[in-house]
């Protein structure tokens, strides 16, 4: 316990490297890969973009008060 209270308060003393067979390789991502993008996931992307962006507008407006609503057209609301 002592040895880790001594480690841990002198933030000075670096980090001792450890040997280099303690890091494997990561076989989840290859550099000679090249990246693919499904057009399904392509379309969910720009759904969910375009949907994140119209929720960033409406949080503008409810952050700004002062700026107003802008007016539509009088034939967008009809009566019966």
């Amino acid at each position: 316990f002592k040895k880790l209270a001594r480690d841990y308060a002198p933030p000075e003393e670096g980090v001792a490297s450890p040997a280099p067979a303690v890091f494997g390789r990561n076989y989840f991502s290859r550099p000679s890969a090249p990246q693919q993008e499904d057009e399904k996931d392509a379309e969910e992307r720009a759904a969910v973009l375009a949907e994140a962006s119209g929720l960033g507008k409406l949080a503008k407006d409810y952050a700004h008060p002062e700026v107003g609503v802008p007016r539509t057209a009088p034939a967008a609301f009809g009566r019966n």
